[in-house]
């Protein structure tokens, strides 16, 4: 028996002409559904409509009929809905309510009531099912974008429900968060309930899947699950970049929170023409050497050094830098503060999003806001540019642009630095890479990269 059916569904937002969703016939059953398709194409509209926010909190326009274990999703409040479908959002940071671990597990289970005796139990099960169980008693604000991602996930899982949609939630795990994820999705198939993931990268899911749907320009179509094609940017070898001036360093830094050490002793340089690459595990301290960098953090001990020039810095949460009314004003206001005759209508054709530019940033979909922020922080040839993981929400075409970006910025000379799980873009640029792990920073052994 099908967890949720859509019958000849579609939807518009508001004030909008074309439907996100168009005639959508699909059923959901259980096991593992993976949802794919290019960014911008529907798959969050799709998947927020099982758990209700489509129609309900972004208004709009739906016609024809959605039910999820047989309650209509359009008469069926929200807070109901919660609890059959456990959501977890491309951006951890806007579904996080309170500051400790434990709290913001507990709280879905505080909603519905469940006696105090029980939930101690359930969290604590949630948090090892995620993978997360050694955050409990954290502060929700010192955790990495990658640990919040568990912990919502574990907020999730709590509920028990019988269906768990996720929305690219693997973007900003390492490999071992990202195994821990599918673990825990196994686990939801192997007690016969369902899960639905929408991602772009498909390999580490393809294996496990029961039904494979795309969803391209509001339309959806079921095909049989097969592994994909490589998508990732096409290499080609070449030598390690040597450089120019220096541009940044870290001397004998230490670095943190909240009387937490994050980083210690840390000894690191980057120069113009350059990019490095840093890799490591969640909460292993790459956000944190960036900030140092950028100048947002202020060092506990040591030195921090960087060549005046204006700094282009993307963070894990891109629409904390999305403002204004349009995508083209907020690419102008970047072009104005550097005095760069460019129009905004290059670097958005450069990376797709010339379609969106008369549209508000807030309202685009995770990998077209990612791209968006880009836009907003990289023209204007800015001497030192920090990515905090850039890739977060790309399908392969935007990550092609990205690396054709980030190359021709260092090839003008900007120094570069990018915080990355994926794999692709450190072979696509990387000239050195720095491995952040354990409050420690040590560079990888010199080689070949690709580009």
């Amino acid at each position: 028996m099908a967890i949720a059916r859509l019958s000849r569904l579609s939807y518009w937002y508001p004030g909008a002409d074309q439907p996100a969703l168009r005639d959508v016939n699909l059923l959901i059953e259980a096991g593992l559904t993976v949802v794919a398709g290019p960014s911008g194409g529907g798959k969050s509209t799709l998947l927020r409509v099982l758990n209700g926010l489509v129609p309900h909190f972004h208004g709009g326009r739906i016609a024809g009929a959605a039910e999820v274990d047989g309650h209509d999703i359009i008469t069926t409040a929200t807070r109901s809905l919660a609890r059959t479908v456990g959501f977890v959002f491309q951006d951890p940071e806007l579904q996080t309510v309170y500051d400790a671990v434990d709290r913001e597990v507990a709280f879905g289970l505080e909603n519905i009531a469940l006696a105090p005796r029980e939930m101690a139990g359930r969290v604590e099960e949630a948090l090892h099912a995620a993978g997360v169980a050694h955050l409990a008693g954290r502060s929700v604000r010192t955790l990495s974008g990658g640990e919040r991602q568990r912990v919502a996930l574990a907020s999730a899982l709590a509920m028990r429900p019988r269906l768990v949609v996720l929305d690219e939630p693997t973007s900003q795990l390492d490999p071992e968060g990202a195994a821990m994820v599918l673990d825990a999705v196994r686990g939801i198939v192997e007690q016969g309930r369902a899960a639905l993931i929408a991602e772009h990268r498909l390999e580490r899911l393809i294996e496990l899947a029961t039904a494979l749907v795309t969803v391209d320009g509001g339309s959806v179509t079921t095909v049989q699950p097969s592994p994909p094609a490589s998508t990732g940017p096409t290499p080609r070898a070449r030598e390690r970049s040597p450089g120019g001036p220096l541009a940044w360093s870290l001397s004998n830094a230490r670095a943190g929170f909240g009387g937490r050490v994050v980083l210690d002793n840390v000894d690191a340089a980057g120069h113009q023409g350059e990019v490095v690459a840093l890799s490591g595990p969640n909460g292993g301290g790459k956000t944190t050497l960036l900030r140092l960098v950028a100048g947002a953090l202020q060092p506990m001990a040591g030195k921090v050094e960087r060549r005046p020039g204006r700094i282009a810095y993307l963070p894990q949460n891109p629409t904390a830098l999305l403002h204004r009314p349009t995508l083209r004003s907020e690419v102008s206001l970047t072009l104005e503060r550097a005095g760069d005759p460019e129009t905004p209508e290059a670097i958005l054709e450069e990376l797709g999003l010339l379609s969106v530019a008369g549209r508000y940033p807030r309202d685009l979909s995770c990998g077209e806001r990612q791209r968006a922020a880009l836009a907003a922080v990289l023209p204007g040839r800015p001497d030192l540019v920090l990515l905090d993981e850039p890739t977060r929400g790309m399908d392969a075409a935007a990550l092609a642009a990205l690396v054709r970006l980030v190359s021709r910025l260092r090839d003008s000379g900007s120094a570069i630095v990018l915080a990355t799980h994926d794999a692709d873009l450190r072979l696509a640029l990387a000239d050195r890479v720095l491995h952040v792990s354990g409050g420690r920073v040590t560079e990888a052994e010199s080689r070949l990269v690709h580009a």
